[in-house]
């Protein structure tokens, strides 16, 4: 437990985590810091709505319950499509 904690704040002396990122996302190697740096970066600059999207999506990713956004969104899709297959 002590070298997991010693990881984590090594890494985390890379990218400044909220407190909000602290307690949301499982920050345990290098490539989520990585991923977590990234997305910053790229919700900083203007994306298109579909990037926008995008970014999001993969931030959830990094949360504890990472299925849950992803089953929100899956049901969303599906909500939009069955609603187009009624209109017509």
């Amino acid at each position: 437990m002590m070298l997991v904690r010693e990881r984590m704040h090594r890494l985390s002396k890379k990218v400044h985590l909220t407190e909000y990122e602290k307690k949301k996302y499982v920050m345990s190697t290098d490539k989520d810091y990585e991923i977590l740096l990234k997305t910053k970066r790229l919700e900083k600059l203007k994306l298109t709505k579909e990037d926008r999207f995008l970014v999001k999506l993969i931030r959830t990713q990094l949360e504890h319950d990472w299925r849950k956004p992803l089953m929100h969104t899956l049901n969303k899709i599906l909500r939009k499509y069955n609603r187009k297959k009624g209109e017509t």
